[in-house]
């Protein structure tokens, strides 16, 4: 396949690969259960990913599962799994892979100075030797194999276009040229694939790729800019999640294509209307709350105060939108639910909102709306996105919150009587603290022991008015090991309870995983 063999009467196609459940969950405190991550897979499917990296097989016996489990349940997507330049990563990946109805084979070894000096301890010479033995493994095993020159924008060009050259005649398809430390700049980024374009003689057999990182806030730019250069594949992430200052985001790169037409005259087949959907789904599993200035899913994203703007938009919306909230997913708050609503009126308005609940999903979530019904005077389409999130999440958990009661006012101590369920067993415990959370974490330890520290503690509400939701977020760090749990409640001590078990919960499940040595990747 070639560069241009996207060509169409709307523009050419620009390829959507996402590694949200891999680099994504490779941020501190992101990691998903296996449940979580078929979960955000098949809403990728929906959404019309073209790839998806399902992750690190050889990283973990979790890690394979969860690569095997996403590849079994996608059923249009390209899965991909991600795989170092060795013998062993290489055929642990297509071991994964196996029953993926279209599988891709993404290997990766470092190219810059720095990094082979380093890193790899390795001189230029060994890591073209790996290169060609590294892809051409893969292809023997998959006609799908992308290549990755790790820290491509901090190698020397004539080198970079040597390791190219050798990957596409070992078989590589696909090429990736990541701005691994984020270090690049549009300008550069664009010159980079068209030099390489240009110098490298079989260049025409394979797809150029982007995969760019935010450190210096040019992710979304740079993929742009690497489009531009004649890149047809954008790597990215629902909300720029990653590794450090995250990836470019998704969601912005598909709405700045569609927006700018003029100017970037390509398309992807992404269904934007499910893209809010999908950042809301992300944020749930991951724990990680969307900033409220976020570009295209933020809260304040079609949000205006200033009078000025007010009186515009009254008058014609496009004086201060550039797109409509109705393309990305957005609707209005709408008081649509109460406690005299039915269990089939239930469904259908998860349905509007973008979920299709098995009956016992669906039969938990009800009980938690009407219970909720009964405690709140207005229910909102955002409490129920809250509420399900909440299901999903913890719907697994070995450890549930079943009851509280808490004893707080201005003459302490404070304290909480908490009861858990353990894997099935009911404990209960009362423990005193600094004020009714530190009582209530107090008593999880109790019941719960470990040593983790609490690193974050974060509330926020999900909806306006007195009785709204609140939305508790808790992270915890142990022996390195940093993870992030949700809760949801219109009492705020509830939430914080089930935020600090749903990271307890996501903390048993890390304990299990271990990171090989320099996995970091592109």
């Amino acid at each position: 396949m070639t560069h241009t063999a996207h060509g169409s009467q709307d523009g050419e196609r620009v390829v959507i690969f996402d590694t949200t459940l891999r680099d994504g969950e490779q941020s501190p405190g992101a990691s998903m259960t296996l449940e979580e991550k078929l979960e955000v897979a098949e809403l990728l499917d929906q959404l019309g990913v073209d790839i998806i990296e399902a992750g690190f097989p050889i990283a973990s016996p979790g890690d394979f599962e969860s690569v095997c489990e996403v590849a079994r349940r996608v059923k249009n997507a390209t899965v991909a799994g991600l795989a170092r330049a060795s013998e062993k990563d290489i055929d642990r990946c297509a071991e994964a892979l196996r029953e993926a109805k279209r599988a891709r084979i993404h290997t990766f070894i470092s190219t810059s100075p720095v990094h082979m000096k380093y890193k790899l301890q390795m001189e230029p010479a060994r890591v073209l030797e790996l290169v060609a033995s590294s892809v051409g493994r893969a292809r023997n095993q998959v006609a799908d194999v992308e290549w990755s020159a790790e820290d491509g924008t901090r190698t020397e060009i004539d080198f970079l276009c040597r390791c190219v050259e050798t990957a596409i005649k070992a078989g590589a398809t696909t090429i990736n040229i990541p701005d691994t430390v984020g270090y690049t700049t549009p300008q550069e980024y664009e010159q980079l694939f068209r030099t390489v374009r240009e110098r490298v003689p079989n260049s025409d057999k394979a797809i150029f790729s982007v995969h760019c990182h935010d450190d210096l806030g040019l992710a979304v730019a740079n993929s742009l800019a690497g489009v531009r250069g004649g890149a047809r594949q954008v790597e990215c992430t629902i909300n720029g999640l990653g590794e450090r200052a995250g990836n470019a985001a998704m969601e912005e790169i598909v709405m700045a294509l569609k927006t700018r037409h003029d100017i970037l005259p390509y398309r992807t087949n992404i269904d934007a209307a499910l893209l809010t959907r999908a950042s809301k789904l992300v944020s749930a599993v991951t724990s990680f709350p969307v900033q409220y200035n976020k570009a295209i899913v933020g809260r304040n994203a079609f949000a205006h105060e200033s009078g000025i703007h007010q009186d515009g938009m009254l008058k014609n919306a496009h004086t201060y939108e550039i797109m409509t909230p109705e393309s990305v997913g957005v609707t209005k708050t709408s008081l649509v639910m109460g406690k005299h609503s039915g269990r089939h009126a239930f469904r259908e308005k998860l349905k509007e909102l973008g979920y299709d609940l098995g009956e016992n999903a669906l039969q938990d979530a009800f009980n938690r709306f009407k219970d909720l019904a009964d405690r709140k005077k207005f229910v909102y389409d955002e409490d129920l996105v809250a509420l399900v999130d909440d299901e999903i999440v913890s719907a697994h958990d070995h450890i549930k919150v079943l009851a509280l009661m808490v004893m707080a006012g201005t003459h302490g101590p404070q304290s909480a009587a908490l009861t858990l369920d353990i894997d099935g067993d009911k404990v209960t415990h009362q423990a005193t603290g600094n004020g009714p959370v530190d009582a209530i974490f107090n008593a999880i330890k109790a019941l719960a022991p470990h040593e983790a520290t609490l690193e974050l503690y974060q509330v926020h509400a999900v909806t306006e008015g007195i009785d709204a939701q609140a939305e508790v977020s808790v992270r915890l760090t142990e022996d390195g090991k940093s993870v992030t749990g949700r809760g949801a409640d219109p009492d705020t001590l509830v939430a914080s309870a089930r935020a600090y078990v749903s990271a307890l919960n996501k903390l048993m499940v890390k304990r299990g995983r271990s990171k090989p040595e320099a996995m970091q990747a592109v």
